[in-house]
């Protein structure tokens, strides 16, 4: 079995941003135990930005402008690294350093040859570490947080299993921290609104993520067919009892029998919507019954401001969400495309709103 592990920027370092030596080592002792009986394990890290963080401002808070948290990151990567390669050393396992970007996903062609050298490490026997490029990734183009990432990663290798190692037991009824009668949600059949209201926004100020940002990854690794365990990283034996499915081991999440490839879970799940286009119930059922395009005739308004190749979300006329997809026409020209037939549209403008190769229905109801 194929394993994903990742682990938060809370439970890698310490209170003050230097990599944390000894949860380092209690990682690498679970994922040896786990190659012990015959698994692979591939390693999502978070940590750079705050052991960049830790190296020059000890006594700072962590900056919030983009080109100062790459130049941390750069900083603190190579930092991260370091522990990782002397720990798991110590342990009798190599580790490689696995740096992606959201192109590796989007792309065909680097798509495969990130996971022809992910492969490759793990026949080797390698530990693959993999984390965000931030030196070089931007606001539009980044992953956002590595739960993501590591839900992308899942589906790369068409893993058996994400573990999403994090500083709570699992997804809680309420937040534990602020409601002491929460109780842990050991199983999970379908991520709906009423379960990621109750998940709450982000976590610590160390990290970008949160239990949020970790359900919305169950839930992509869910589309994926992957098995997805959100449990507390200082667990013993949480790696191993998530393989075998040992009762609260933490929150369990089931996969769906349907899956998604590549292309169209990255933009479902991954890509920021840059707006909103509300069409009529006949392209609604056309696009989720027929998996047509969406047309321009179908449109009834569009919401937000939005250019070529943004993703937008689809909603019907009572304004329900049904998918999600990558424009051809931006909202700049709404007034010569919305509601116009293809025959009409003036010459220059695609034929298409979405293609139906870059949209996703996310409901049928």
């Amino acid at each position: 079995m194929t394993v994903v592990v990742k682990i938060g920027t809370s439970s890698v370092t310490r209170g003050d941003g230097l990599v944390d030596v000894d949860a380092v080592d209690r990682l690498a002792r679970e994922v040896s135990s786990l190659r012990a009986i015959g698994h692979r394990a591939v390693l999502v890290t978070s940590g750079a930005v705050a052991a960049g963080v830790a190296a020059l401002a000890p006594a700072g808070r962590r900056p919030s402008d983009p080109v100062t948290l790459q130049a941390l990151a750069s900083i603190g990567q190579h930092r991260l690294m370091r522990v990782y390669d002397d720990v798991f050393a110590a342990a009798g396992m190599v580790v490689g350093q696995v740096l992606l970007a959201p192109v590796d996903f989007a792309e065909r062609r680097r798509y495969l040859h990130a996971r022809d050298t992910l492969n490759r490490l793990l026949e080797l026997g390698v530990v693959p570490v993999v984390n965000e490029n931030d030196a070089i990734a931007d606001d539009v183009i980044s992953f956002g947080d590595n739960d993501t990432l590591a839900a992308l990663v899942a589906h790369l290798l068409r893993a058996e299993l994400l573990v999403l190692l994090t500083d709570l037991a699992g997804l809680f009824s309420a937040d534990p921290k602020l409601e002491p009668a929460a109780t842990l949600i050991e199983e999970v059949r379908e991520i709906d609104h009423a379960l990621e209201q109750a998940a709450g926004g982000p976590g610590s100020e160390a990290g970008r993520g949160g239990m949020s940002s970790k359900l919305a990854a169950a839930k992509m690794a869910a589309w994926s067919g992957v098995r997805t365990v959100i449990a507390a990283a200082e667990r013993p034996s949480v790696l191993v009892d998530a393989v075998r499915g040992e009762a609260r081991v933490g929150t369990i999440v089931a996969p769906r029998a349907r899956s998604l490839p590549a292309r169209k879970l990255w933009i479902a799940f991954a890509l920021r919507p840059r707006g909103r286009v509300l069409v009529d119930e006949g392209a609604r059922l056309a696009v989720v019954e027929r998996s047509t395009s969406l047309l321009a005739a179908g449109v009834r308004r569009v919401e937000g401001a939005f250019a070529v190749d943004d993703a937008v979300e689809i909603a019907g006329p009572d304004g329900v969400v049904f998918a999600k997809g990558i424009v051809q026409l931006g909202s700049d020209r709404a007034g010569e495309w919305v509601g116009r037939r293809t025959s009409e549209l003036p010459p220059g403008l695609a034929d298409e709103v979405v293609h139906r190769d870059d949209l996703v229905v996310l409901a049928t109801g």
